[in-house]
C-alpha cells in the first residue's frame, strides 16, 4: 500500500506534466493555425497592378516605379489596441524610398502614429523614423538606427495605443513611448484610426535631407507585408468610451507602463541606437516641447 504523502508527491507531478502538455498543444495550436487573409481586414487603396495580393492572400507585396508608388488600408478605423505588421524593405539601393506602417485619422484634429523606413544607399544603414501627431500637431520625429537589416527577411512593427500610453515596438523591443500627459495640456491621439501601409517617393527629405534622390535602374522597388489579423477596439468616434474599457487586453494594468525588463531595453535603444531627438533639438524647439522628455 502505498503511503498517502507518497501517492500526493506522485500525482502532482503528473498532473503538472498534463497541465504542460495540455499549454504546449494549445501553444502548438495557435501557431498552426491559418493566416488572417488580407482581405479580411484590409483593401488597396492605391497603385493599381504594383499590388500584389500572394500565398492564398496572406501576403502584400507592394511596388513603386517611377510612376508611382502603392498603399492598402484597414476597412475600419480603431479607437485602441496593439496593431502589428510584419515587414520587409526594398533591398539594394533604396535611398529616397520611404515604406510606411501607421495609424491616422481623417478628423479636422488629425492624428497620426508612423512608422517610416528612409531607405538608403547599398552598405549605409537603413534609419526607422517614428512620429506623433496629436489635436493636428506633429513635428514629434525621433529617429534609429536598426540592429539588422530590415531588408533581409520579415520583422514585427507593432504599435501599442491606449489611454496611458503609446509604445512603438520592433519585434519585442519597445523603442519609443509617448506617454499621456493631457493633465499637463499636451495632445493625446483620441480620434478613432485606420491602420495604412504604403512604399511611396519621398526623395525630397527621406535621405540625407533629400540630398540623395532615387537611382530609378534600381526599379521596381518592392516591400512585403504579412501579419492581417487586428487586436483593436473598432470605433466611428472618439466619445466611444468602450475602446478604453479594461476589459480590453491591450488596456490592461500590464499595458499601461512599461515592465522592468521592457524599460532596460528601451533605455538602451536610445542609449546605443538613437540618432535624432526632437526633444533634444534646441534650433528647432529652443524650449524643449512639454511632453519632453519622453
Amino acid at each position: 500500500m502505498i503511503p498517502t504523502k507518497v501517492m500526493a508527491s506522485t500525482t502532482l507531478p503528473l498532473l503538472l506534466l498534463h497541465l504542460l502538455l495540455l499549454a504546449a498543444c494549445m501553444d502548438w495550436a495557435r501557431s498552426d493555425r491559418p493566416a488572417t487573409s488580407f482581405y479580411e481586414n484590409y483593401k488597396e487603396s492605391w497603385g493599381g497592378d504594383r499590388i500584389q495580393i500572394l500565398n492564398k492572400q496572406t501576403e502584400a507585396s507592394l511596388f513603386m516605379d517611377k510612376a508611382s508608388g502603392s498603399g492598402f488600408g484597414s476597412k475600419l478605423k480603431y479607437g485602441s489596441g496593439f496593431f502589428h505588421m510584419k515587414i520587409k524593405l526594398p533591398g539594394n539601393n533604396s535611398a529616397g524610398v520611404v515604406t510606411a506602417f501607421y495609424l491616422a485619422s481623417d478628423s479636422t484634429n488629425h492624428a497620426e502614429l508612423d512608422f517610416e523606413f528612409l531607405g538608403n544607399l547599398k552598405g549605409k544603414p537603413i534609419i526607422l523614423q517614428t512620429n506623433v501627431f496629436a489635436n493636428g500637431k506633429g513635428n514629434r520625429e525621433q529617429r534609429i538606427r536598426l540592429w539588422f537589416d530590415p531588408s533581409a527577411d520579415l520583422h514585427d512593427y507593432k504599435i501599442l495605443w491606449n489611454t496611458n500610453q503609446i509604445v512603438f515596438y520592433v519585434d519585442d523591443t519597445p523603442i519609443r513611448v509617448f506617454a499621456n500627459k493631457e493633465n499637463i495640456g499636451v495632445g493625446y491621439p483620441s480620434q478613432p484610426m485606420q491602420i495604412i501601409a504604403s512604399l511611396w517617393n519621398g526623395d525630397s527629405w527621406a535621405t540625407d535631407g533629400g540630398k540623395t534622390k532615387i537611382n530609378w535602374s534600381y526599379a521596381p522597388f518592392n516591400a512585403i507585408f504579412q501579419g492581417f489579423d487586428v487586436d483593436g477596439c473598432v470605433s466611428a468616434s472618439s466619445d466611444d468610451a468602450h475602446c478604453s474599457s479594461p476589459s480590453l487586453w491591450w488596456n490592461s494594468a500590464r499595458y499601461q507602463h512599461l515592465s522592468p525588463s521592457e524599460k532596460l531595453a528601451y533605455q538602451n535603444v536610445r542609449r546605443t541606437y538613437m540618432t535624432y531627438d526632437y526633444c533634444n533639438d534646441v534650433k528647432r524647439f529652443p524650449n524643449p516641447p512639454p511632453e519632453c522628455p519622453q
